[in-house]
């Protein structure tokens, strides 16, 4: 009885600490801070941001929840923080396909794998004063988020999905 109380406590603290560092909390964290932008997009909007692009419309096909957040990151104290929670994120679950430090400033693309296909994609980007990510989460091709990490198509894809989801957009914040 005492073994199987220990194994099950271990199994739930396992848990627990596996899901502390995951995208969910990180966007469930920071959606509400000051000057930040947050889309999450729901199953059925997908289709508007199909028509960014063609290599954008073959990704979003296959996306089963996709989310980008823009925040401010002036400071050296808060960029090593939002690296730091970003590195927490990818850790050992996640390959880096792409990655560039330049000092504070981080350009990386990630992806988690399952068998022969991609299941998410990460990107993240941070230039001291703002960060950003990227995240889809699916059933894609390798070959292609390769070659589009390689091309830098996914940092195009961030600003498109601004431009669909701005105030701007009919239906959207409109009277």
């Amino acid at each position: 009885m005492f073994k199987k109380t220990i194994l099950l406590l271990s199994l739930v603290l396992l848990t627990s600490c596996g899901s502390y560092n995951s995208i969910d909390t990180f966007y469930n964290a920071h959606k509400n801070d000051n000057q930040v932008t947050a889309i999450r997009v729901p199953k059925f909007m997908l289709t508007l941001i199909s028509g960014i692009s063609p290599e954008m419309q073959a990704l979003v096909g296959n996306t089963k929840d996709l989310r980008y957040m823009r925040f401010p990151s002036a400071t050296p104290a808060k960029t090593q923080f939002l690296n730091s929670q970003m590195n927490g994120i990818t850790g050992n679950s996640f390959i880096e396909v792409y990655r560039k430090n330049d000092e504070l400033k981080r350009n990386v693309v990630s992806i988690r794998e399952k068998r022969n296909s991609v299941r998410e994609i990460l990107i993240y980007n941070n230039d001291n004063l703002n960060g950003s990510f990227l995240y889809f989460n699916g059933d894609f091709d390798p070959v292609k988020v390769r070659e589009m990490a390689k091309n830098n198509e996914f940092g195009k894809m961030g600003e498109g999905l601004i431009q669909q989801f701005s105030p701007n957009t009919p239906g959207i914040n409109q009277p």
